[in-house]
């Protein structure tokens, strides 16, 4: 487990030394790597969000591929066709971008509905199908993908479905004032953009998700993992104020992302053991895009987080 944890560490120091500050986003990119899970990363432009992905690639050696979302994207301008090959009469699979480890789907939520159903495949099943054959992807494969909260011109809402795929949803905010200023330091006088090196494998990667996987959770941590996923099904139960802002609460997928991505962190930081304090720190990245809020919310201006934070506060811990 030490080896593992060393080359984690190794992998955060070299994100550090290109991305200022984005501590929380570094460490949920890191969970959803141990839990072979994917990404969705919402934040304004301008906050190194594609950086941080193509940075963390490099330093993990994972084969890396950025696809930008458009309104006119084709299915297979990400799975790949078929092509006739002349020389033998037949038609050849051509395999697109997606084959790859990392994926980046920059501005998800521009493309199409066939284009999403597309990737839906690939990130359930780990397989994509072109001409009627199937492909297995690479080993490992996740998406990491970015999203704009602010314009909506010329987009389309994820699916729920597709959405509870993603194994966490990070918020992005803006970086403090002393963040900024280093940021602008390092535009200015740097004499070349820092890069990072390869800190891990692949090999060594897949070897930290067993022994992630290995790290115990105590069945009263699963028993308030179980809770806090099924209050936000009949959230009145906890909080009579939530009554009329949940329509459609977490499914059973949640609980086990949620239980998983609080072992991850666990190991991350050097324990073998999961804590209350994993789950409560994962819950909001693993439930806000899984929660379907009413009209009344809306109205309102209740978020998810706000939901979330109410029940963090009322469901009690073990």
């Amino acid at each position: 487990m030490d080896d593992s944890r060393g080359g984690l560490a190794a992998v955060r120091a070299e994100i550090g030394r290109v991305i200022v500050g984005q501590d929380a986003l570094i460490t949920r990119l890191l969970v959803a790597l141990l839990c072979d899970g994917h990404c969705l990363i919402e934040g304004v432009p301008g906050l190194a969000k594609s950086l941080t992905v193509s940075t963390l690639a490099r330093s993990i050696q994972a084969d890396y591929a950025r696809i930008q979302f458009t309104p006119d994207l084709l299915p297979a301008d990400l799975t790949g066709s078929e092509i006739y090959n002349a020389a033998t009469a037949r038609f050849e699979a051509r395999r697109g971008p997606i084959f790859t480890h990392a994926l980046l789907a920059d501005e998800i939520n521009r493309a199409p509905a066939k284009v999403q159903s597309a990737l839906l495949e690939a990130m359930e099943e780990r397989q994509v199908s072109i001409g009627g054959e199937t492909f297995p992807l690479p080993r490992p494969f996740f998406v990491l993908a970015t999203q704009n909260p602010i314009e909506q011109e010329g987009t389309y809402p994820l699916p729920e479905a597709q959405l509870d795929r993603f194994l966490l949803k990070v918020a992005v905010p803006y970086p403090g004032e002393l963040q900024e200023r280093e940021i602008l330091d390092r535009g200015l006088d740097a004499a070349e953009p820092e890069r990072a090196e390869p800190a891990m494998t692949i090999e060594a990667l897949l070897a930290a998700r067993r022994d992630a996987a290995a790290v115990r959770m105590e069945p009263p941590l699963r028993d308030y993992a179980v809770r806090l996923a099924r209050a936000t099904r009949a959230p009145e139960r906890s909080d009579a104020s939530l009554a009329n802002y949940v329509a459609f609460g977490a499914s059973p997928r949640a609980t086990r992302a949620l239980a998983s991505a609080a072992r991850a962190r666990a190991f991350l930081e050097g324990r073998d053991y999961a804590a209350p304090d994993d789950v409560k720190a994962l819950a909001p990245d693993v439930l806000r895009h899984r929660l379907v809020l009413t009209y009344e919310a809306e109205a309102e201006a209740v978020s998810a987080d706000d939901v979330i934070g109410r029940l963090l506060e009322r469901v009690p811990l073990p």
